[in-house]
């Protein structure tokens, strides 16, 4: 039965708190009047008068706010009738603090927070099967998306040889800071962060390469993919080329592995806007296992490579918070995350965007002094690099040269007990 025909038989309303409430939460609040039987009963966030600004911002009329309780502390809030808390701070320590009490209180929980769930999202997945709850991935955001047709495709006997996403990328957009990122994107500071309440270092995340870093990491550890050899690539690829261009290298393809994550751009080394790209949207490439299915590609039409052996499909658009409910909504009448961790195969590392000093603070994703690669677990926990997700507010203990790795003897962490928990499960794994 589909989701929306069980949606007319439940009774009770689905009672759910945010934590945070910046744009991604922005965005569902503005579907919120058009939701049945969702109610929001909390919204946490330190600054309690910017969130009910957001709220009004998104459509929400005054008794609508009215009757949100509002906090600044998840503590205050734990003990409410609450079925689903969905962690959009966006900050991998405190979201993993988070994720922890939410579980051990025998709740769901949606990881908007993708930073906490591939810093320790296969300990907070294993963590909330114990306690026989969901700890999910929010469909909107990428990563969930890409997972859903995985699972398409593998439930329907495809081998999946490659799946990603598509950004604007260009090499040099990784030393993007949050005072350079508006003009990339041909926006004023003014109309990005008064008017739309855009976060510059979260969008600077997106532009500098740390956001697909971080996304193509949840994907290999949610749908156990490979990592590219040396991280992502970013080739500028159009839609009707993804078939012919995301297949193994021995098959005149570009990428390393049978079965890996990889991020196209939608821009060339020149900076030019390729032809048909995927800049919003996500895709996957699939394998024919025989002749008959091969056949069953060219006869209906399929794109496929030169040999008619592999053919992608693509979803081009995801639309972020305006599609949270699908989560919401699957965990309270299925019973079922919109993917999950399953595996711990890949880590962020953190790698220096500038010449660094001792007793410099770092600033985490999409800041001013680090940039994310993604890489294998096993490398990580090897090499003992700092994975980018514990950068924020770590202080380094000696120089490091721009683009140096940084390692985890390199600074001073000061992480709660929960995060150095969760990360030693993890090292444990492998």
């Amino acid at each position: 039965m589909f989701l929306h025909t069980k949606l007319e038989n439940r009774k009770e309303p689905i009672r759910i708190a945010f934590i945070g409430c910046g744009k991604f939460v922005s965005m569902f609040l503005a579907q919120y009047n058009h939701l049945d039987k969702i109610q929001i009963d909390s919204i946490v966030d330190l600054n309690i008068e910017q969130a009910k600004r957001n709220c009004s911002n998104s459509g929400l009329d005054e008794t609508t706010i009215s009757e949100i309780n509002f906090s600044k502390s998840l503590d205050e809030i734990l003990e409410r009738n609450i079925e689903i808390f969905i962690e959009a701070t966006g900050n991998p320590i405190v979201g993993t603090v988070h994720a922890v009490k939410i579980i051990k209180n025998k709740k769901h929980v949606i990881l908007v927070n993708v930073e906490a769930d591939i810093t320790c999202g296969k300990y907070l997945s294993d963590i909330a099967k114990e306690n026989e709850v969901i700890c999910s991935m929010a469909y909107g955001d990428q990563p969930s998306l890409i997972v859903e047709q995985i699972e398409w495709a593998r439930l329907n006997g495809f081998s999946v040889v490659c799946a990603g996403k598509g950004t604007k990328y260009h090499p040099t957009f990784e030393y993007s800071t949050p005072d350079t990122v508006w003009g990339h994107y041909g926006l004023t500071k003014e109309r990005a962060e008064k008017e739309s309440g855009m976060n510059p270092k979260m969008f600077n995340s997106f532009l500098c390469g740390d956001k697909s870093a971080i996304e193509m990491c949840a994907v290999s550890n949610a749908a156990n993919l490979k990592c590219p050899s040396n991280g992502l690539t970013f080739p500028p690829v159009g839609v009707y080329d993804i078939a012919k261009k995301l297949i193994p290298k021995q098959e005149g393809g570009l990428i390393d592995f049978d079965g890996q994550v990889e991020v196209i751009s939608s821009i060339d080394l020149n900076k030019n806007d390729i032809p048909n790209d995927l800049r919003w949207g996500v895709y996957i490439v699939i394998k024919a296992k025989n002749e008959y299915v091969k056949n069953c590609f060219k006869d209906y039409g399929m794109v496929t490579d030169s040999s008619g052996n592999y053919s992608a499909i693509w979803r081009p658009y995801h639309y972020i918070g305006l599609e949270l409910a699908q989560s919401i909504y699957s965990i309270a009448l299925d019973n079922r995350a919109t993917g999950f961790t399953k595996k711990y195969n890949a880590d962020v590392a953190s790698y220096a965007k500038k010449d660094l000093k001792i007793g410099d603070k770092l600033d985490g994703e999409g800041g001013f002094c680090a940039r994310g690669k993604l890489i294998t677990s096993k490398k990580s926990k090897d090499e003992k690099i700092l994975p980018l997700g514990l950068t924020d507010n770590a202080i380094l203990k000696k120089n490091i040269n721009k683009d140096q790795m940084i390692k985890l003897d390199d600074v001073e962490l000061n992480l709660p007990k929960e995060v150095i928990e969760a990360r030693d499960y993890q090292y444990n794994l492998i």
